[in-house]
């Protein structure tokens, strides 16, 4: 039996934690929190970012409802992605993760170069 005080991680959560915490998913979000961006816009502003690995990201932040996807009918058509109003919802949290990982960096860069040091020993 769990305690309101222990942290469990169950399958689904780790899963969507996984999906828009991932690599590519934080750099996304950035982007479309500015404004609503075209696919290629998007590749613009992550030039690190495979085609592949992009469409990829967005039907899984789509899937989980985090962005949309609008079809603009223009000649040729276009494709919008925007980040939904539960997607907004994000940002402090993911605003609050960094802000840790920025107080403690000392701290952890640290601890990989005492780590580090021992597994070359």
């Amino acid at each position: 039996m769990a305690t309101s005080d222990e942290l469990r991680i169950e399958a689904p959560h780790r899963e969507l934690l996984d999906q828009i915490l991932d690599k590519w998913s934080l750099s996304v979000l950035n982007e479309l929190c500015e404004r609503p961006c075209r696919f290629n816009e998007l590749r613009r502003a992550i030039p690190q970012v495979t085609q592949k690995s992009l469409t990829a990201t967005l039907r899984r932040l789509e899937r989980n409802g985090v962005i949309e996807r609008e079809v603009v009918s223009t000649r040729p058509v276009a494709v919008q992605y925007r980040i939904t109003p539960l997607g907004k919802t994000l940002r402090a949290p993911v605003d609050v993760l960094l802000a840790w990982a920025s107080e403690h960096m000392p701290a952890i860069e640290h601890a990989r170069e005492t780590f580090d040091g021992r597994c070359d020993s």
